[in-house]
Parts: structure tokens; sequence; C-alpha cells
């Protein structure tokens, strides 16, 4: 099993140095919010895109993806019901494709609590209905760059819509495309009713495409009451194939400690998995 890490968790860090002390705590790849590089992604030039992809390689790290996509911006949404908006939504991920490509990286994950809530007068059908043209109008993009979309189930304290795995996945067969798959999440999966995150995760890990890992107290892997052992040896009996990213929300510990304590939890619960 590959671990990455999120660069968010290094706030006003040079980019090279989160590359650095990423290699050297022992991560494999680096998973990028956009909101990080600019406040829109299209103010990134393709230099500075190839740039940022070579100090990665410089640094011995893979180019995971983005995620995060339309955190700190304005004028998206999924749901709503103003096809005008919709439409500047598919435009605006479509830019992400593109971006995700340049960097090296081959996969996406959409959760943007913010973006996809039910609007007043909106149904969870017809945001099904919304969310799947908009998607559906990706794919095209998703082929032709070799990246993977994955959909994030988030919980109720976050948003209205596509709470659970169940919810997630209506959309991702409605969608039906090889590069549309599902997106696992600790603390997300934690607000499932009536079963734990070991058995979500070893249920639906092989088909999904990406994972993130962080304690329900929004610190990292080992820094609060979540045992992860169970949770990753699940994921591997899963036959999951893609990376485990630690994701984390509370940075108050710092940069370095979270990362290099988060990173030997998964580690060791993976070998003794």
């Amino acid at each position: 099993m590959k671990f990455g890490i999120c660069n968010e968790l290094f706030e006003n860090w040079d980019f090279a140095d989160v590359c650095k002390s990423a290699k050297v705590i022992g991560y494999d790849g680096l998973e990028i919010a956009p909101f990080t590089l600019a406040p829109l992604i299209t103010d990134v030039s393709s230099t500075r895109r190839s740039e940022l992809k070579k100090i990665m390689a410089d640094n011995g790290l893979e180019c995971i993806g983005l995620h995060w996509l339309l955190a700190k911006t304005e004028g998206f949404y999924l749901t709503t019901p103003d096809a005008a908006v919709r439409q500047k939504t598919l435009d605006y991920l479509k830019e992400l494709v593109q971006c995700t490509h340049d960097l090296g990286g081959s996969i996406m994950v959409f959760g943007s609590p913010k973006q996809r809530d039910l609007l007043p007068g909106v149904s969870q059908e017809q945001a099904l209905d919304f969310s799947e043209e908009v998607f559906s109008g990706l794919t095209e993009s998703l082929a032709n760059a070799g990246v993977t979309f994955c959909l994030e189930p988030l919980a109720p304290s976050e948003t209205n819509f596509l709470n659970t795995i169940d919810q997630a996945n209506e959309l991702i067969d409605r969608v039906n495309h090889p590069n549309f798959k599902l997106h696992l999440d600790v603390k997300a999966q934690s607000s499932e009713q009536g079963t734990s995150v070991p058995e979500l995760w070893l249920k639906h890990g092989s088909k999904a495409r990406h994972a993130h890992a962080q304690d329900i107290n929004l610190k990292g892997p080992g820094m609060g009451s979540v045992d992860f052992g169970p949770i990753v040896r699940s994921l591997k009996e899963s036959g999951y194939p893609g990376y485990l990213s630690v994701e984390v929300f509370d940075f108050t510990p710092g940069a370095e400690a979270t990362a290099r304590i988060s990173l030997e939890t998964l580690k060791k619960a993976a070998v003794e998995g």
C-alpha cells in the first residue's frame, strides 16, 4: 500500500520544502488542494505547473492529484437549478482535470460540501439529476487526461446531499463511467449508522480508487481515539488498488509532527494487518 499526504497541512510552506519534508518522513505521494496554488486553478500557468511537477519528481514524490476542488472559490455549484451555473461548474472542473494531468496526477476527489448542499426547493432526486448532468459532461475530459474522478460521501454535519457510500454509489452507477469512482474517508464513514468503518471499507474498497485517513477529532491517525488497525486491514483485504492519504483539518500539532505520527500509525497498521 502506498501512502500520501495532503499539502494544505503545510500551510504557508514553500512547495519545495513541503515535498522535501514529505519524502524525508517517508511518504510516497503528494495530494494537492488547488487553493494552495492560486485562488483559481486557471491562475496557475502551464510554466508553473511544469515547475511543480518537476519539484515533486525531483524529490521522489508521485503527484496523486487534486482534492478540495471547489474550496475557497465562488460562483460554482453542483446541485443548483441554474443551468448556467452548472455549466460554469462543469467548465471549471474541466480546468481542474487539465491541471491534474499537467501536474502528473491521476486522481481528483470531489467533496465540496458547500457547493452541493440542497438549495431551497431542490429535492434529492433533482440534485441527483443535476449532478449526473454535470459529471456525465466531465467524463470525456477525464478519459482523455487519464484522470479518475472520485466522489466522496460526507457526513450530515457537512452536507445534506450524498451522506453515505450507498448514496454515492447510486450517482456513480448513474454516471456509469470507468473514470468515475468512489472515494473513502474515515471521518465520513464514521458517521454512517449501523455499521463500522472497517466493515464499509472491506465491502466497498475494491470499487474505490482513493481513500483519506484522519481521526474523528480532525487530527491525524494516531492522534486520537480511532483504531486504524482494523481499518487498514479491511482496506488491504478488500483489494483496494489506490493510495491511502493523510488528510487532517486540525493543524495545531504542527505539520511535521502530524505527518510523522500519521505515517507511523498507518504503516504499523498495514504491517500488522
